[in-house]
């Protein structure tokens, strides 16, 4: 079972690094929520003046391609710099699952906060006419079902990145595509229902701007909140349970200082980065399972003169 310890001491030791990352952070958020709050401000205009059946279809078909693509393309600009969160409630999900510390966890959600509001400003300030980005629950819709469905899209877009990002694997560099289609399939079931929120940064941002109409924000706290700790749940439930091994054959990727990598290798700060087609290094070769953060420093490592191989996957 996994146990996570977070000490006061050393809270602060990179804090110059979480405040370079939080600013990067903000300019990300601001930027895929100004292009999603565009996208859905010019549909929903257009909606308005046209008012015809066929067009109600295309324009929550425009509202999920809008907020899917922006975070696609968002994500894989900045995920090198600052992860490419964008979400509090993914941002709370890898605090839980022990990929961020505590300084970081905090500063981040300070910074998507204010990058919502900064883009709905931004959108309202540039676009004729009120801001219409606000979610509010479709008439029918009762508080309960719209908590529930917000709880469990919101699971379905953590689970990906948790799975996509977080676990290392071959196809990691091509998260942001899964990320992102995960939104856009999110948004095609809850954009009529709910409006989508997915991130409370996104609910938040037009509230603030436009004075908090709607009774119904807490619905998005509450439903995004509860999907943040459902899919963090299912992550750990699948770590506990070793998911690599259920599924042998699988591919993940292995570190090996770069000395000893072949010239095909693609090396990163001293090391180069490995695919295994099991799941596991090649200095794991007991049936037990060798996860750890620990260099692996084995006879098999060894006698093939690789010593300190690391699983990238271990280091998560």
């Amino acid at each position: 079972m996994w146990t996570r310890k977070f000490y006061l001491r050393g809270l602060f030791d990179n804090w110059l690094s979480d405040v370079k990352a939080t600013i990067l952070e903000f300019i990300g958020t601001t930027f895929f929520l100004l292009l999603a709050f565009g996208g859905i401000q010019a549909a929903t205009a257009e909606l308005n003046l046209s008012g015809s059946a066929p067009s109600v279809i295309l324009h929550d078909l425009y509202i999920a391609l809008s907020m899917g693509f922006s975070l696609l393309i968002s994500v894989w600009i900045f995920y090198r710099a600052s992860g490419g969160v964008f979400n509090p409630n993914i941002t709370l999900a890898l605090f839980l699952a022990g990929a961020i510390r505590p300084l970081r966890f905090v500063l981040y959600c300070i910074a998507q906060l204010v990058g919502g509001i900064a883009a709905a400003a931004i959108v309202c300030a540039l676009t004729p006419g009120p801001l219409l980005s606000n979610p509010v629950l479709a008439d029918g819709v009762t508080l309960a079902q719209g908590v529930f469905i917000e709880m469990f899209i919101t699971a379905a877009l953590v689970l990906s990145v948790l799975m996509l990002a977080v676990e290392k694997h071959a196809a990691t560099p091509f998260a942001p595509v899964g990320i992102g289609l995960t939104s856009f399939v999110c948004h095609l079931w809850g954009v009529y229902y709910t409006c989508v929120s997915m991130n409370v940064a996104r609910a938040f941002g037009p509230a603030v701007i436009t004075g908090f109409p709607y009774s119904t924000q807490w619905v998005y706290w509450v439903g995004d909140g509860l999907g943040s700790l459902l899919a963090t749940a299912l992550y750990m439930l699948f770590r506990q349970h070793k998911y690599w091994l259920l599924n042998p054959g699988q591919d993940m990727v292995c570190m090996i200082p770069a000395q000893y990598a072949s010239q095909d290798s693609g090396k990163t700060a001293g090391y180069s980065a490995i695919i295994y087609p099991k799941n596991r290094c090649p200095s794991s070769h007991s049936k037990e399972d060798h996860r750890s953060t620990a260099t692996v420093g084995s006879r098999a490592a060894l006698e093939t003169g690789m010593r300190g191989r690391r699983c990238v996957s271990d280091l998560v």
